[in-house]
C-alpha cells in the first residue's frame, strides 16, 4: 500500500459490487449510490493500494490482473461474512433455507430417508436437495453444504460426523433354489465358480467383493452373469432371489430377504465389517440448516470428530 491507511470494508464492498455488476452505473443502482460516488471510491481504493484494479473505457469496466486476484480473495470472505450475519440475525427463530447434500446411493436405501423425514418434520421451513452421486467428488466445490460417504479421505479442515450405524457388514447371499442346484461355496475362492450378480458404481467401477476372517483378507473378482447399477440394487437383489446367482452387498439391505427366506446367508464367517457412513463438511462455517441437521444426528449419535482422527 502506498500509505498507512488501510482500505475500508465499505470501499472493498463497492469494488466487489462493480466487479459483479460489470460497471459503475449498475453497481451504483445496486448500492443506492451515485455513479460518481462509486467512481471516487474506486479511485481512492486504487490510490491506497498503489495498483490499478479496473480498466475503464466507454463501453465496459473490467478488472485488471490485480483486480481479478483481489476479487477472487475477497468474494468468498464477504460471502461468509454475509452468511454469518444472516445466521446471527435468525438465531432463536425458525430455521429456514436450503440444505443441499451430496450422498452415496447406498445411504438412500434405509439410512438417510428416515433422518430426512424427521428433519423435515422438525424444520418445516427448510428445503432439502439430495444429489445422489457415488463418485469421489469434491462435494463442497459442487455447491453442496455437506457430503455423505464411506471411508473417503478427508481434508484436514473438514469435520466428520457418523450417520446411521457405526459399523456395517458386507454380506454374501443366494436363493435357496440356486444353492440347491449349484452347491454352497465353502471358501471365498469357490465364489469364482458361481454365477454372480454384480453391482456397478456410477463411476464405472464394480463394487468390491471383500472377505475377512481371523485376520486373513481376500478380494475376489467373480464372473458377472448380471451387472446392474447400484442405484438399482433392489432389482439386483430381486434377481438374486429369482436364482440368478450369488450377490454381495450390504447386510442391512439383505436382512429382510433373509427373514422371508428368499435368500440365505453364504460364508457368514467371512463377512467383512467396516465403518458406517459419515457426514462431512468444512469446519470454517456451518449454515443454519446444516447446523440443525447435525444437531439432529448428534442427538442420537455422538459429537463430531475432526478429520485428523477420522480420515
Amino acid at each position: 500500500m502506498t500509505n498507512n491507511q488501510a482500505p475500508s470494508l465499505d470501499d472493498l464492498s463497492v469494488f466487489l459490487a462493480v466487479c459483479s455488476a460489470n460497471g459503475f452505473r449498475a453497481a451504483a443502482r445496486r448500492l443506492g449510490l451515485s455513479p460518481s460516488n462509486v467512481s471516487d471510491t474506486i479511485t481512492r481504493l486504487e490510490s491506497q493500494l498503489g495498483v490499478p484494479l479496473l480498466t475503464r473505457n466507454t463501453r465496459s469496466v473490467m478488472p485488471t490482473e490485480a483486480g481479478r486476484a483481489l476479487e477472487a480473495r475477497l468474494a468468498p470472505l464477504f460471502a461468509e461474512t454475509r452468511a454469518a450475519l444472516r445466521d446471527v440475525s435468525v438465531a432463536g427463530t425458525q430455521v429456514q433455507g436450503l440444505l443441499k447434500l451430496n450422498v452415496a446411493g447406498s445411504v438412500m436405501v434405509d439410512i438417510l430417508p428416515p433422518l430426512i423425514d424427521r428433519f423435515l418434520t422438525q424444520h418445516p421451513a427448510v428445503r432439502v436437495e439430495l444429489v445422489v452421486d457415488d463418485r469421489l467428488t469434491d462435494t463442497i466445490a459442487q455447491g453442496c453444504d455437506a457430503g455423505i460417504r464411506y471411508g473417503e479421505h478427508l481434508a484436514q479442515d473438514m469435520i466428520a460426523v457418523p450417520i446411521g450405524p457405526r459399523h456395517q457388514q458386507l454380506a454374501l447371499a443366494a436363493a435357496p433354489a440356486y444353492l440347491q442346484a449349484h452347491g454352497r461355496p465353502a471358501h471365498p475362492h469357490d465364489v469364482l465358480r458361481h454365477a454372480c450378480v454384480r453391482l456397478r458404481f456410477s463411476s464405472g467401477a464394480l463394487t468390491a467383493w471383500d472377505f475377512e476372517r481371523d485376520g486373513e483378507r481376500i478380494t475376489v473378482d467373480p464372473p458377472s452373469r448380471l451387472i446392474i447399477g447400484v442405484d438399482a440394487a433392489a432389482a439386483g437383489i430381486e434377481l438374486a432371489c429369482a436364482g440368478h446367482g450369488l450377490i454381495c452387498t450390504f447386510k442391512n439391505w439383505l436382512e429382510p430377504y433373509f427373514e422371508r427366506g428368499q435368500l440365505e446367508p453364504v460364508l457368514p464367517d467371512w463377512w467383512q465389517r467396516f465403518e458406517g457412513p459419515r457426514l462431512y463438511f468444512p469446519s470454517r462455517r456451518m449454515p443454519a440448516p446444516l447446523r440443525a441437521f447435525v444437531d439432529l444426528i448428534a442427538a442420537g449419535s455422538c459429537a463430531p470428530e475432526s478429520a485428523a482422527r477420522t480420515a
